[in-house]
């Protein structure tokens, strides 16, 4: 009887040591959820949902213009707070394919609409703004945090808006005159 009473105390050992361990693990070993531009994520007590991004090879225009180390990256972002007292937006980050990231800027000169460093957000209360990143034009995933730990993804894909808007890169070709097109001069 005392065997039978050993191996069961061993067995049950064993188990609470193996439930230890898998307890053990943290948010930061388990990985995080991609979201696509657009979509809402919850990350209590902030949702956050990215609108929009843009990559403008400087920001501001003429002599004041702010030229970038690598190149901006701007991103509209809507934040709303379910905290029941005053709560900050963290500061963000990329992370690239390769295990690269990129810290989120703290200066806004030369957006329009930049959302702050410091973002104080009250109850209730919903943010719109750009955050400003100077990084490598490649795919990135924006990270997300809240207070706990607890993380997501969003999934920002490189492509550019054409740099030469309202401008012809080609001549445009004459009418002949019978509804075909002479060749430019």
């Amino acid at each position: 009887m005392s065997r039978n009473l050993f191996f069961l105390a061993a067995a049950l050992a064993a188990s609470l040591a193996f439930l230890a361990s898998c307890s053990g693990r943290s948010a930061a070993n388990t990985p995080l959820h991609t979201y696509l531009m657009g979509e809402r994520v919850e990350l209590p007590p902030l949702a956050y949902t990215v609108l929009e991004k843009e990559w403008p090879a400087q920001l501001g225009e003429g002599p004041d213009a702010r030229l970038p180390q690598n190149r901006f990256l701007l991103i509209r972002l809507s934040v709303t707070s379910a905290a029941n007292a005053e709560t900050y937006v963290p500061d963000l980050t990329l992370d690239g394919d390769a295990g690269n990231s990129c810290a989120e800027s703290n200066n806004g000169d030369g957006v329009q609409h930049w959302l702050g460093y410091l973002r104080p957000i009250k109850p209730g209360q919903t943010l719109e703004g750009d955050i400003v990143f100077d990084c490598a034009p490649k795919h990135y995933r924006l990270k997300l945090v809240n207070e706990e730990g607890k993380g997501a993804y969003v999934d920002i894909p490189l492509s550019f808006e054409s740099d030469s808007k309202g401008f012809d890169i080609l001549p445009k070709a004459k009418g002949d005159g019978t509804g075909g097109l002479a060749h430019p001069k």
